[in-house]
C-alpha cells in the first residue's frame, strides 16, 4: 500500500508521519464518560473509514486507552489486520489515562494496552493529561523506562502546557531521548498554543505539535451555517455549545465565507482549506487527526493533502480567523 503524499519526522524522532493521521476517539462504542460523546459505529463503517484514510495517504491513527477504555483500540487494531496493513503502513499513536493513578501504571498497565492494539508496535505512546497522582517528572521517568524495555518507540505529551512541555523535554533529552509531540486543541477558532507560549516553545526545541479538533467539531466545514437544523441531529452535547447556536454561526461566518471562496480556487472545501492551513502554516511544526463518522468525512480528510495554500492564502485566512476570534 504505497501513497506519494509527503511524510515529516514527527518531532526530532525518526518517525516519518503523513501531516494528517486520523482521530479515533469516535471508534468508542459509545461506551465510557469519554465515549458517549459519539455514537457506536458499525465495525464495517470503521474498516471503509480507515481504508479510505490508508488509501489517500494517512499513514497513522491516534487513540487512546480512554476511549471506550480500550474499545478504539481493538477496533482500530482488528480493521488494520482486516484490511492486512503492516506495522511501517499503519503507525500507531496512542495514550495512557492518568487521572487518579501514579506513574507506577504506565508499566503495569502497559501489556494491557499492547494486546488491545493486537501487540502492533506502539510509534508514539502519549500521556493524556498532566494531571496524576505523580510528578510530571515520575511519569516521564516511567515513560523512559517503556521505551528502554522496548514497549514503545517515542514518547509525547498531550495537553501539557508550555512549562511542563519543556521539562518533559529536558527530562527526556537528559536521558538521551527527546520529546515528539504534544497533542493539544488547536483550530482556526481556537489559536490559544500561539498565544501562551506553548507553540513557540514547541518550535524552539523541535518539539511537533498534533492538533485535535482541528475542524472544531465540524464547525469549519461550514455545514451547520449552510443548513442549522443539522446540529440537532448532532451527537453528543455540541447542539447545547454557544458556537453552535445562530449567534456563535453568524460570528464564524466570515471565516466559513474565506474557506469558501478560497475552496473554488482549488475545488476543494472549506474544511480541506481548514485542514491545509492547520498543516501549514506554522511549517512542518504541526500535524492534525481530525476524526470521521462516515466515509465521506474520511475523503475530505484526505483531500486535504492534495494541494497547499500559497503564502498570501496562508496569511488571510489567519487574518481573518484572529479578528472572528476577538469578536467571540
Amino acid at each position: 500500500m504505497e501513497n506519494n503524499i509527503m511524510k515529516r519526522p514527527l518531532g526530532q524522532t525518526d518517525l516519518l508521519l503523513s501531516p494528517l493521521g486520523l482521530g479515533t476517539w469516535q471508534f468508542s462504542k459509545g461506551t465510557g464518560i469519554v465515549g458517549k460523546f459519539w455514537g457506536s459505529l458499525d465495525d464495517q463503517l470503521t474498516e471503509d473509514i480507515i481504508k479510505t484514510s490508508l488509501d489517500g495517504g494517512i499513514n497513522w491513527f491516534d487513540t487512546a486507552e480512554v476511549y471506550g477504555g480500550g474499545e478504539s483500540e481493538k477496533i482500530l487494531a482488528k480493521a488494520l489486520n482486516n484490511i492486512g496493513t503492516t506495522p511501517e503502513e499503519a503507525r500507531i499513536a496512542t495514550k495512557w489515562w492518568p487521572m487518579f493513578r501514579t506513574a507506577t501504571s504506565l508499566s503495569k498497565t502497559i501489556d494491557t494496552r499492547k494486546e488491545a492494539l493486537g501487540n502492533r508496535p506502539i510509534d508514539l505512546y502519549q500521556i493524556h493529561q498532566p494531571y496524576s497522582l505523580s510528578s510530571v517528572e515520575k511519569q516521564i521517568k516511567a515513560m523512559i523506562e517503556l521505551v528502554k524495555d522496548g514497549h514503545i518507540k517515542h514518547v509525547g505529551v498531550s495537553n501539557f502546557n508550555a512549562t511542563a512541555m519543556v521539562n518533559s523535554h529536558r527530562i527526556l533529552t537528559d536521558n538521551g531521548l527527546t520529546l515528539a509531540s504534544n497533542q493539544v486543541k488547536y483550530s482556526l477558532l481556537d489559536r490559544r498554543i500561539e498565544e501562551n507560549g506553548t507553540l513557540e516553545s514547541a518550535k524552539n526545541l523541535g518539539i511537533s505539535i498534533i492538533a485535535y479538533s482541528p475542524l472544531e467539531q465540524g464547525l469549519l466545514t461550514g455545514k451547520f451555517h449552510d443548513n442549522p437544523a443539522l446540529i440537532q441531529d448532532a451527537k453528543g452535547p455540541r447542539r447545547l455549545q454557544r458556537k453552535f447556536k445562530e449567534v456563535g454561526l453568524a460570528e464564524t461566518k466570515p471565516l466559513i465565507s474565506l474557506l469558501d471562496a478560497i475552496g473554488e480556487k482549488y475545488n476543494v472545501s472549506a474544511s480541506q482549506v481548514a485542514l491545509n492551513w492547520t498543516i501549514h502554516y506554522h511549517g512542518d511544526t504541526v500535524f492534525a487527526i481530525p476524526g470521521a463518522t462516515k466515509v465521506h468525512h474520511a475523503q475530505d480528510n484526505v483531500g486535504a493533502l492534495t494541494f497547499k495554500l500559497d503564502a498570501s492564502e496562508l496569511e488571510e485566512i489567519s487574518r481573518t480567523s484572529w479578528k472572528v476570534i476577538r469578536k467571540k
